[in-house]
Order: C-alpha cells, then structure tokens, then sequence
C-alpha cells in the first residue's frame, strides 16, 4: 500500500480496524482525531511527519519496525490496550506529551535519534524500553508510571539527565549504558542498577526507593544520593512513604568510585565487593543493628549492647543460631534470602575483612563512633571464627571481650575494677588486716663514761584478728587501703613538681655545669649530720641523771 502524496485522515473512524500492512507514505500523513478499534502498522514507512495528536485506540496499537523520516506526533493520545513501537525509528523528535497509555507500552529495541518527550504521560502498567537508543534528549518531566519501566540494556550516548521519573513500582537500568555525565532523578520502589555501565560521572537522586547496585561497572565516580526535594503528583501512590532510600547490594562492584549519602544500609550486602576501604559515607548513612530486649541465653538473661552492624553479620548470627525466619522484627536477626542454605551464608571471616575495610573508610571520613562500632564487630567476629583463628589467641579474644569488650566498653572495665576492689575490701577484712596496729618501740643503753650511744627500733609483729572480723571499723580501714592504692596510688608522685617534666628538663639543661657542685653537696650533708649528734656535755648530763 503506497501514498504518493500528502495524506491525511483527520477525525477519521476505522470501526473494522485501520490496517496499514507494511504501508508507504511518501509525504506527511495525518490521524489527528481519529478512532481506531484495532489497528496495525506492523513495518510502515513514513517518509515525512507522521501525526496521530488527539488520536484513540480503542484496542491494541502494533507500530512496530515503523520508521519515521522526520516527527513522530503522538501528543494527547490515548491506547486503550497495549502499544507496540518495538524496533521503531524515529529520525527527529517522537513526542508522546500528554498520552495515556492504559495497558502495557513497549518501545523495546527502539531508536530515538532525535529526542523523546513524555512529558505528563501516563502509564498505567509497563513501559518497556529494554535495548532502546536515546541518541538525544528524553523528557519524563511530570510522567507518571503505574506499575514499572524498564531501560535494561538501553543506551544513552548523548543524554545528561532523565527525569524526574515517577513509578509507584520500580525503575530497571541493568546493562544500561551512559557514555556522558548523567543525572537521574527517580521516585519509585525499587531501581535496579545491575551491571549498569556508567562510562563519565553520574548522580543518582532517588526518594523510596530500594537501590540494587550488583556488579554495576564504574569507571568514574558515581553518587547515590537520597533526594526528599523530589515532589511527585498528589495523587502518587508513594505519597504517604517515608522519604528513606534503602541501598540492597553492591556486590561485584569496584567501590573506589562510589559515593552514598544519606542512604539506609541496613540490608546492603557488601561481601563481593572491591575497594570497600576507598568507600565514601557521606551525610546520615545508617546501618543495622544488634537486637533489642532480653532474650534467654545459656542459663540467664542476655541483652545484646547497641552498636552498628552489617547485614551480613546479621545473616551469620541468625543462621548460626538456628534462628527460623520470622518477619522483621527488631528483636531478632535479620535474615537472608538464602536462611536456609549455609553454603551461601557468609564466614566469619568474610565479616571480619569487611568490618576492617569499610572501618577504614569510616575512619577516613572521620566517623569515629562508626568506625569504633565495626572495630567490635571484626573482634567478635575473630572471636566466634573457630577455623583460622588459633586456640590460645581466640582465649584472649574471649578475655579481652568478658574484661572490657575488647577497650570499647568503659562500664564493663569499671565493673570489674569495682568487684575487683570489693574482693580486695573482703580479703583484707578477713585476712588482711592485724588485730591491732602494731607499735613502733626504742630502745638503747647509754654508757657510764660516756660514749656513743645506740638505739634499736623495734616493732611488734602483727597478729591475726580474733573476733568479729567484719566491722564497721576494719571496713573503713580497708576502703581507705584500697582506694589510695587504686585511685590515689599515682597521684601522689605528681605533687613533687608542679612543673611538667618536659618543661624542666630544657630549664636544667641551661645550668652551668659546675664539677664541684657534687662534692659541695656532700660535705654539706657532712656537715648536718655532725651537727645532729649529742655532744660530750648533753651525754654526761645524761648519765648523772640515770645514775
């Protein structure tokens, strides 16, 4: 079926179904208002514009391997079924501004060389652009997606941005590839960025979604960025969720280009993953964590301390525990997708290398208290891994955990210093301390004729306390031991210089050495002592009294 010329069935009915079988249009061709129940362009060439503005489909609308010389006009356009433009060619701009699409759309392996609008679109179900070509721009500005849309295997040669999207479903980029910096601006449930390819610097700002970035292909920096700015239309099916953006996966993925910011990370899987610890963590980036209340463990009740967890330590514990899969609950381990398979479960071992890189990459970005929390988690996971760690270092660690949660837990060391000094204060009531405080006595002879004239100083040796042992009076004793040799024990060196000892070493390191200065200092001492001793008068005196 050929059309010379200019063609136009403008407001035109096709109550059989408008069939155009491989047609050709040698000029422009217009449907503007028609009505179409069915209807078909499988393989129809349309040599100049091609307008279907205004245009209804009762049923299905099969455009596929359509190609178009120039325009493609599908402003105000409603299809009633599902719209095929799979393989279609568009050589200038395909404008669907305003269309409503009330089944599925397809547009698979379709090319667009010279933009794509879809501008206040909407899509009721699907729209499908797998294996698509946007050689210009794309416009989604105020579409709206019912169900999902997906660019899987699509390419972007020459876009900077697409969006906002807005799917009350989810968003599929995998094996997507954008050659020039690209920002996306998404809200949806889900987007799946699955060995996406992203050749210059992209930024992704996301609102709800759930972003899966496993073994996504970054060969610049990339950002995830969770974006409440967004604004969707009131009557969006996302309006009432929380602004959260949730980060799934990154296994496979070289992280040394990736930046997330303001993300939850709470089920991020990170184990596959490279250059963990050139990871950057910007803004308010949560993770999970330990359980919350008492839960029964060995022969007494057991909390667990509130820290920062990986998901993967969460899956280790409750796959360890032989813990079943309840719904998510905040007293209980999370689960993994593979709970029941321990082949699939990470090691303790896997965990303890991805707490000591990512711990690197808190440090970096100066997140002390994060850093310190995955510091605890690579000792408890040294600690539990039975394997490669030795017997005598996992003791340690055993100790090093029960004594002061290995340096990050004060009031754990502080109650073991408080028994400690409690055990001591009994010990010394019971055993420690004498019936009494023995006394110090002199004793000496002086010679009739004078002489000198020695002392010895005796004293008593202490007895063991008989009685009641635990007084009020020993108790008070015993505390003030114990607190002057535990608390006041270094305190008391400190008083004899009030300068610090790196300020005094210079000062006496300017004095003049003088070689004679020792030799003074002993006959002084000499000289004080002689002074000390009694003279001959004062033991003569001394004898006549006695005598």
């Amino acid at each position: 079926m050929r059309f010379g010329g200019y063609t136009a069935f403008i407001a035109a009915s096709f109550n059989d179904g408008g069939w155009f079988f491989q047609a050709q249009f040698e000029d422009a061709a217009h449907f503007e208002l028609a009505q179409f129940r069915d209807s078909s362009f499988l393989a129809t060439r349309f040599a100049e514009d091609a307008g279907f503005n205004g245009t209804r489909f009762g049923g299905d609308a099969i455009f596929r391997a359509v190609r178009c010389g120039r325009e493609a006009q599908f402003v105000g356009t409603q299809f009633g079924g599902e719209a095929q433009f799979d393989e279609v060619e568009v050589v200038g701009e395909a404008a669907f501004v305003e269309a409503k699409f009330a089944g599925r759309a397809r547009s698979m392996a379709a090319r667009f060389d010279g933009g794509a609008r879809f501008d206040r679109t909407r899509f009721a179900e699907d729209a499908l652009f797998q294996g698509a070509q946007f050689n210009g721009r794309a416009w989604f500005h105020g579409a709206h997606i019912g169900t999902g849309v997906s660019f899987a295997n699509a390419q972007f040669p020459g876009i900077p941005d697409l969006g906002p999207l807005v799917c009350g479903g989810w968003v599929d980029l995998s094996t997507a590839l954008f050659t020039v910096p690209f920002t996306l601006r998404v809200v949806a449930r889900s987007l799946t960025c699955a060995r996406t390819q992203w050749e210059q610097t992209a930024t992704l700002r996301v609102r709800y979604a759930t972003v899966d970035l496993t073994s996504a292909v970054l060969n610049a920096p990339l950002a995830v960025i969770a974006d409440p700015s967004s604004v969707e239309p009131d009557d969006s099916p996302l309006a009432d969720l929380p602004p959260t953006v949730a980060v799934t996966s990154v296994q496979g993925l070289d992280a040394a280009h990736l930046v997330l910011t303001d993300v939850d990370l709470s089920d991020c899987v990170f184990s596959g993953a490279f250059h963990l610890d050139q990871l950057r963590l910007e803004g308010r980036c949560t993770f999970a964590s330990t359980p919350t209340g008492l839960h029964r463990r060995f022969l007494g009740p057991h909390w667990w301390t509130r820290r920062r967890t990986l998901a993967e330590e969460h899956h280790w514990r409750a796959q360890s525990s032989v813990q079943s899969a309840p719904p998510a609950s905040p007293r209980h381990w999370r689960t993994s997708p593979h709970h029941h398979d321990p082949g699939l479960t990470p090691t303790p071992e896997t965990v303890a290398a991805l707490y000591r890189q990512l711990r690197k990459a808190l440090e970096d970005g100066k997140n002390e208290p994060g850093a310190a929390d995955f510091y605890y988690g690579e000792m408890e996971m040294r600690r539990h891994h039975r394997t490669y760690t030795l017997h005598g270092e996992r003791g340690l660690l055993w100790a090093y955990w029960l004594l002061s949660g290995y340096g990050m837990r004060a009031s754990r060391a502080l109650g073991w210093l408080a028994l400690a000094m409690m055990t001591t204060i009994v010990l010394m009531m019971g055993f420690g301390l004498p019936q009494n405080s023995p006394k110090q006595r002199a004793t000496g002879v002086v010679p009739a004729g004078g002489g000198t004239v020695t002392f010895a100083i005796d004293k008593e040796d202490p007895k063991n306390p008989t009685g009641d042992r635990y007084t009020s009076e020993r108790f008070e004793k015993a505390l003030k031991l114990t607190l002057n040799s535990v608390v006041f024990h270094h305190g008391r060196r400190l008083h004899r210089d009030d300068v610090p000892v790196h300020r005094t070493r210079p000062a006496r390191s300017r004095r003049p050495r003088n070689p004679r200065t020792r030799q003074t200092r002993q006959l002084v001492c000499v000289r004080r002592t002689v002074q000390a001793l009694p003279s001959q008068s004062q033991l003569r005196s001394v004898a006549r009294s006695s005598s």
